[in-house]
């Protein structure tokens, strides 16, 4: 076995492992016990969940939050994205990211309370600048310019808020949710800079701390989030 196809191998094995511990985190959270457990189910010894993810319970949430990530993106790929207005690309984006977690719900609180512990604040920003990069590629976007951090910044301001109401949000269909989110997006799109043309040439920057420290101010914080939505669980 190549050196590629051993890495490949075990990212289809961390992505088996985490879709398995979907099924546990209700009851145990994002834990060793959940990932023991979810190994067991897949057959394998409790060993591997220290094989495959020796950085431990924040690996595994890193890992899941990209695997939705993917998910995220290969949904949108086969919708018709590109003929929406620019509004609606940014609605669905986030619809269908969110779509993709009702299921576990509790898997998603979890992660949240994780990440918003002080000492794993810079990964959670990290994670929120990717998402939400992917999320402007998916729409189209373009600009290597100041508006790159604008839109992504603007962006994770929405997608986080729009996060915190759906976690507490039991209307039918989470039609409440979706309507905060419509609100939220037209506020930002009074902008001008968020309305500019998609279509310059250019290359996606890559994403990491840096932009991360420009959209801090807009990535929901517990402060944040208790002082907008009355806190969370």
């Amino acid at each position: 076995m190549s050196v590629e196809e051993s890495f490949a191998r075990i990212a289809r094995q961390r992505d088996d492992l985490v879709r398995a511990a979907l099924e546990h985190v209700a009851f145990d959270g994002w834990s060793k016990v959940t990932l023991r457990t979810a190994a067991e189910d897949l057959g394998w010894s409790p060993m591997e969940v220290d094989r495959l993810f020796p950085g431990g319970v924040g690996q595994v949430i890193e890992h899941y939050v990209a695997l939705t990530d993917r998910d995220m993106m290969d949904r949108l790929a086969a919708m018709d994205i590109k003929s929406m207005k620019i509004r609606q690309r940014i609605g669905a984006a986030i619809r269908v990211r969110l779509d993709l977690a009702e299921a576990h719900k509790d898997a998603v609180r979890a992660a949240v309370a994780h990440l918003s512990l002080p000492q794993n604040l810079p990964k959670s920003l990290r994670m929120t600048a990717k998402t939400v990069d992917l999320m402007w590629q998916a729409a189209g976007d373009t600009s290597t310019d100041h508006n790159w951090y604008t839109k992504r910044g603007l962006l994770a301001g929405v997608y986080g808020s729009t996060l915190m109401y759906w976690l507490d949000d039991t209307s039918d269909g989470h039609q409440a949710t979706w309507e905060f989110m419509d609100r939220r997006i037209g506020n930002v799109m009074m902008i001008p800079k968020v309305k500019a043309s998609l279509g310059k040439a250019g290359k996606v920057a890559g994403t990491g701390l840096r932009l991360g420290r420009k959209i801090a101010s807009c990535v929901p914080t517990p402060g944040r989030i208790a002082r907008q939505f009355g806190g969370m669980r």
